[in-house]
């Protein structure tokens, strides 16, 4: 694989280290990637496919873990290290433990969720989702056609004490990607709803208040924020890098539009890409920010 790095921009020495790796190719649209520390894995979906995939640190090879999953698209590791997930199919939030799934929530009272997409885990073990249209479009290639029932495309809060689903979020076009800043103060959140949107804006968990964040050169998915409270982001075929100031710092090139990525690897310095039909890795200086959480991760499955 070549070395692609020489094509960022001059501030990517202090960020990234050695060159990008095409780990496994042969699926055909790829996202939600998870690092797994019981296993030293990355979980990820080959959405159109129906199909789980694991890649294998250690061994260098890429299994499928479940097939017939229901279009499962994000995930994270909650607290207590087990997987929680977005299922377009069931149009629902789950937990997958030892292979048995459950669902979390799949509606509100406004009515059944569109196809829950991305989701993070608070430190107060809430889960915030968003819930874009794409598996209920009439294609049926990320999931089931069907209708939208509420009206709209929200983020929603999930506490699961009380089994209750909130909306948080209720003035974006398509929300997709999610991630906290370090102290949890702010919820950056994705807006795929078309190119007059193409953003990430940011929202004060407090008070609810939002204000666009970025603009990027492609279009924003997934993303991660690191212990700095820098955003890595999907951005077409690159990853972009923004302080917290909004100012960008790197662009990585990458051959294949990118859906999401994830940090991993045993010191959580490891940056690892879905893109289109491959998963891809690179090399950082940097970790997550809910790296701390790592070592919890060991009952995860």
């Amino acid at each position: 694989m070549p070395d692609l790095i020489d094509d960022a921009n001059s501030d990517s020495g202090a960020l990234l280290t050695g060159g990008l790796e095409k780990l496994w190719t042969g699926g055909e649209w790829l996202e939600g990637p998870l690092w797994l520390p019981h296993s030293q894995s990355v979980r990820f979906s080959d959405i159109p496919n129906n199909r789980i995939l694991e890649f294998d640190r250690e061994s260098g090879e890429t299994q499928v873990h479940r097939t017939d999953v229901e279009y499962t698209n994000g995930r994270i590791l909650d607290l207590d290290g087990r997987v929680v997930q977005c299922s377009h199919g069931r149009r629902a939030m789950e937990r997958e433990v030892d292979g048995v799934v459950e669902v979390l929530v799949d509606r509100w009272t406004g009515g059944r969720f569109n196809s829950p997409n991305d989701v993070v885990v608070a430190s107060d073990s809430t889960i915030w989702f968003t819930d874009p249209p794409y598996g209920i479009q009439p294609s049926g290639r990320e999931g089931h056609p069907g209708e939208q029932e509420y009206g709209g495309c929200f983020v929603f809060r999930l506490d699961e004490a009380s089994g209750v689903a909130t909306p948080v979020i209720t003035d974006m076009v398509h929300p997709n990607g999610l991630a906290f800043s370090p102290d949890e103060s702010l919820l950056y959140v994705a807006d795929t709803g078309g190119d007059e949107v193409r953003h990430i804006r940011v929202y004060d968990v407090a008070t609810g208040e939002g204000r666009e964040f970025v603009r990027t050169a492609g279009t924003p998915d997934g993303f991660r924020v690191d212990t700095a409270g820098r955003v890595w982001t999907s951005s077409s075929k690159a990853v972009e890098v923004f302080a917290p100031t909004g100012e960008l710092l790197l662009t990585l090139p990458v051959p294949e539009v990118v859906s999401n990525v994830c940090f991993g690897g045993p010191n959580g310095t490891e940056l690892y890409l879905t893109a289109s039909t491959s998963l891809y890795r690179i090399s950082t200086t940097v970790t997550d920010a809910t790296w701390r959480r790592a070592p919890r991760g060991e009952r995860a499955v």
